[in-house]
């Protein structure tokens, strides 16, 4: 009975954790996705192969997946994803303020 008891706290201090370990949206809007897809679209190497992309006829995408955030030192990190068609090409991790992990 001991085990039982013990495995059942456990599962209930997961369950009232989990919210914790998801990144808070801030209260901006859609602003901070326009940020973390600026952010990534800017950036010299991502322009070059854009443009090399569609030059070739490739539909660009950007994803931000927030159902997939990254949790290093602290902060929070969104998954932006750079896409040319159905392909993957890089992804980036994006703070909601618009920070790149290094």
């Amino acid at each position: 009975m001991g085990a039982d008891v013990i495995k059942s706290a456990a599962f209930l201090i997961l369950l009232f954790c989990a919210p914790a370990l998801a990144c808070d949206y801030p209260d901006e809007g859609n602003l901070p996705l326009r940020r973390a897809v600026s952010r990534v679209r800017l950036l010299p190497q991502i322009e070059a192969w854009a443009q090399a992309m569609r030059r070739q006829g490739a539909a660009i995408q950007y994803a931000v997946l927030l159902d997939q955030p990254l949790r290093d030192k602290g902060r929070c990190y969104w998954p932006v994803e750079v896409r040319a068609g159905t392909q993957l090409w890089r992804r980036f991790y994006v703070t909601p303020e618009g920070k790149l992990r290094n």
